[in-house]
């Protein structure tokens, strides 16, 4: 009977990991397509063109707390922009954010609606200097995918001022 009772427990076990995975992988892929759509609707020709030589390298962001990877592929055209759900193959650089899972989205939220300028990037240091945002390896390959992402300087927040 041991064995028996220890087989559903062990059933029951897999499948809520099972669906815990799923619900991660779930918020992953949903901050994908948001941060995908909103380049697409609300994002500036302007930063992609600066991309340069980076275009076609790969950016990972790594979400530490649902243990999830987005990877970016920069590009020059905005309209070519694509990001995926899983990890990179040879990432030019990493992001790593490292905040609470409830707080994720409005880390994100408040990098992506800042301006792409020199003031915009100087708020992502109040994430970076208490190591709530880390950046490996290169430090412009990353700042460039953070300015393609910022569409604070879109139309739309100057007529709700």
């Amino acid at each position: 009977m041991a064995a028996i009772n220890q087989t559903k427990t062990s059933k029951k076990s897999d499948i809520n990991i099972r669906a815990e995975n799923l619900i991660r992988n779930t918020k992953i892929l949903n901050i994908a397509r948001l941060a995908k759509m909103l380049v697409d609707l609300y994002g500036q020709d302007e930063p992609f063109k600066k991309v340069g030589k980076h275009k076609g390298r790969e950016i990972e962001l790594y979400l530490k707390e649902l243990d999830g990877y987005i990877t970016f592929i920069l590009t020059t055209d905005r309209n070519n922009f694509n990001c995926h759900a899983e990890k990179a193959i040879d990432p030019v650089a990493r992001i790593i954010i490292n905040v609470k899972e409830e707080k994720i989205i409005p880390v994100i939220s408040s990098i992506i609606r800042s301006k792409s300028n020199i003031f915009g990037l100087a708020k992502l240091l109040k994430y970076i200097i208490p190591g709530k945002a880390k950046i490996k390896g290169s430090y412009i390959a990353a700042i460039r995918l953070v300015r393609c992402l910022m569409i604070g300087k879109h139309e739309m927040y100057k007529m709700s001022k």
